[in-house]
């Protein structure tokens, strides 16, 4: 198994994008007094806001206090982008490498904060670091309320994760799987999916899923309609139209897109969703779900 792995995520602030760069990059060592999963920034070598400095992220993650040595590799202030390679630490307990990016897009109103994730598990039972992603979007949701405070703004809840998974199968005979056989992957992956009902044509959209599936210890269910299906592609689209998801969530859409290299495949995963409060958490660990449904779907195939 490849243990390679990239995770992203984008969320939606208030702030305009060039203060949230600023903050991070160039004034790391407040985010300590705004944000309450990151206890304090230290410099532990060079300067703020400069590339090669040492930086140490004192942290809390899964009510764990943790502590990481990072060195910083790129500033681009044009490009409000933040990246930096994790040298030392509690993530290195379980991932060979761990590089972070951070790149801010300005819109309309307000700005969208991208995190991506590139990794190296040290073996194959370790998760992906979707804890390590919902701390980084708590974070930034906090510094985004104290870069913020006192201006109207509106709570931001659309938001998007996306992972990719390195497979050894073919892209086509995956895509095959998830778009004309979904009734097989019950037998599949039956920790994770209990039952699937088809309302039409396999394969075809428009067609309803509905899905029966554990989650979070808990049996669920969600019905989905196909709303893009490209074999050219190997791609398929699916939108939660019903189920628990919708007690949370105002909307919810899964893409799953299988790619051809060299040895295997990369399946490229896509959560896109709205929730309904602002508390509420991202969907990581739905999506580490479908990522597991993806491994299983692989070893069943090859």
């Amino acid at each position: 198994m490849c243990e390679f792995g990239k995770v992203e995520s984008d969320v939606h602030i208030n702030a305009c994008a060039e203060k949230f760069h600023e903050l991070l990059s160039s004034k790391t060592h407040h985010i300590g007094n705004v944000s309450s999963v990151m206890n304090s920034v230290e410099m532990h070598q060079g300067d703020w806001g400069k590339v090669g400095s040492i930086i140490v992220w004192n942290y809390v993650l899964d009510g764990k206090t943790c502590v990481d040595k990072a060195v910083i590799e790129a500033i681009d202030p044009t490009k409000n982008l933040f990246t930096f390679k994790i040298k030392e630490g509690d993530v290195l307990d379980h991932y060979k490498t761990f590089n972070v990016t951070c790149q801010v897009s300005p819109k309309e109103k307000g700005s969208v904060v991208h995190w991506t994730f590139e990794y190296e598990k040290l073996h194959g039972q370790i998760p992906n670091p979707h804890s390590l992603m919902q701390m980084a979007t708590t974070m930034s949701r906090e510094m985004d309320a104290h870069l913020s405070e006192g201006e109207d703004h509106q709570e931001q809840l659309v938001g998007k994760v996306e992972v990719d998974v390195h497979i050894n199968a073919s892209a086509e005979m995956f895509h095959e799987i998830f778009s004309s056989k979904p009734h097989e992957v019950p037998n599949i992956s039956p920790n994770n999916i209990k039952n699937t009902i088809v309302e039409g044509e396999w394969g075809k959209e428009g067609s309803i899923v509905v899905i029966h599936y554990a989650h979070d210890g808990k049996n669920c269910v969600a019905k989905d309609v196909i709303e893009a299906i490209d074999p050219t592609k190997n791609l398929i689209t699916l939108r939660v139209i019903d189920g628990d998801l919708l007690n949370d969530y105002k909307s919810v859409k899964a893409t799953f897109q299988a790619t051809p290299k060299d040895k295997g495949s990369l399946v490229h995963v896509t959560v896109e969703y709205e929730k309904l409060k602002g508390h509420i958490s991202d969907p990581h660990s739905l999506t580490d779900m479908l990522v597991q449904v993806c491994r299983d779907v692989d070893a069943h195939l090859t």
